[in-house]
């Protein structure tokens, strides 16, 4: 176990954010997963980097403020949490967070009160969430078992039982495996997501047509210049890093106005501490103008009321339903696994996934079609029957994919 454990962050040190020497790292983590925290923290100085600063999270603590802090609190951002943010991303620290929380920890929290957490929180950092989305730091998220988390995915195993059974399904979805080559194993696997991706990138589509037997029947407009990206990026100084660990999509941008259709979620999704399940979108140029669902219904009402954007598409991803997540044929509860299990969408937030797009400034991304958000929201709409077809700017249609996973030829 030990030698697994410093494999993975070693994994994501040298791999997901691939610091300079000199370079500071943060890492954010859940007070439960400080022992890894700090295998992480000795791998970074062990990379050169100059500093490592923690920033520690608790589920009881968060919990609490959203039940019984002051109204006022959810409409501020304390001036020491804008700087910690916002002025590490300015200079450039690779940020590491470490994902693990109970996917229910906020059941029962006035909804509204998240609302206005996130509205204080996205004009407070707007440095940080900017520099984010264009690379503008190394950033990677990546996660561990907590208890709460191990309970829900195996209902039926006791606690130790349950934590164990959860670090073996990370570990393979993260091909960590305790010989050492976990690194390797990450070459090959981005060589294959890079070749894929210049295959879509060759075509030049201008839409993308879903369909499955639970009712998605959706088209996406894609913008003029669009490209597709994997999970290996790029920061603007040129230097190469991994947003998720694990990772098997390939994404792109959509046309904000461009979308139109119904499109059903194929797995639950954990929101701000809640469970929102069997839900769907219907969709008229672009905004989402319906919601319902049968768990979680006011959750997912909230999310896509944060702001103008929250109600458009910032994001289309593919991902094979034949993938080592999927195949483990468990629901994590946790979006950074569930959505490497199949094709999802976002809501929200766009990345810049067009030619040049990462030294565009928002007003310039917004001009190209691309939404504007402070909120990014992904949710799973892949299942063994989804096709879609591509319609290139040229007019031919074009299977992409084809039984949930890519066509042949991809």
């Amino acid at each position: 176990m030990e030698t697994k454990l410093r494999e993975y962050a070693r994994l994501l040190v040298r791999v997901g954010l691939n610091p300079y020497p000199g370079q500071r790292m943060v890492i954010s983590s859940p007070v439960e997963c400080a022992p890894f925290a700090r295998l992480c923290a000795e791998e970074a100085y062990a990379a050169g980097c100059c500093e490592v600063v923690m920033n520690w999270t608790d589920d009881a603590i968060t919990r609490m403020k959203y039940l019984r802090a002051s109204e006022e609190v959810f409409d501020t951002v304390p001036l020491w949490r804008r700087h910690f943010f916002n002025d590490q991303a300015l200079e450039g620290a690779a940020y590491l967070a470490i994902s693990a929380s109970d996917p229910e920890n906020l059941k029962g929290v006035d909804s509204r009160r998240i609302i206005r957490a996130q509205q204080a929180g996205g004009k407070a950092l707007k440095d940080f969430d900017r520099l984010q989305m264009c690379g503008g730091f190394p950033w990677c998220i990546a996660s561990i078992p907590i208890p709460s988390w191990a309970a829900r995915v195996f209902p039926g195993k006791g606690e130790a039982e349950a934590v164990s059974a959860l670090w073996d399904a990370i570990f393979a979805a993260v091909r960590v495996n305790g010989d050492g080559k976990a690194v390797d194993r990450w070459q090959e696997h981005l060589a294959t997501l890079e070749t894929r991706l210049e295959k879509l990138n060759a075509l030049h589509l201008k839409s993308l047509h879903y369909q499955n037997a639970l009712g998605t029947d959706l088209t996406v407009e894609l913008p003029e210049g669009h490209i597709w990206e994997s999970g290996a990026d790029r920061t603007l100084a040129g230097r190469s890093y991994i947003a998720n660990i694990p990772t098997e999509e390939i994404f792109t941008s959509p046309l904000k106005t461009g979308a139109s259709g119904v499109v059903v979620a194929s797995m639950p999704l954990v929101h701000d501490g809640n469970v929102i399940d069997k839900f769907r979108f219907e969709v008229k140029e672009g905004k989402i103008v319906e919601a319902r669902a049968e768990q979680g219904e006011e959750t997912l009402k909230a999310a896509i009321s944060v702001d103008e954007g929250a109600a458009y598409f910032g994001e289309v991803a593919l991902v094979p339903y034949d993938s080592p997540i999927s195949n483990q044929n468990l629901l994590y509860y946790n979006t950074l696994f569930d959505e490497n299990a199949a094709c999802h969408i976002a809501f929200g937030e766009a990345y810049p996934c067009l030619e040049g797009g990462q030294n565009m400034s928002k007003d310039e991304l917004k001009a190209r079609g691309l939404n504007d958000s402070i909120t990014h929201v992904d949710f799973m709409v892949g299942t063994p029957d989804l096709s879609i077809t591509g319609t290139t700017r040229d007019g031919r249609e074009v299977p992409i994919f084809v039984d949930g996973n890519f066509a042949p030829g991809f």
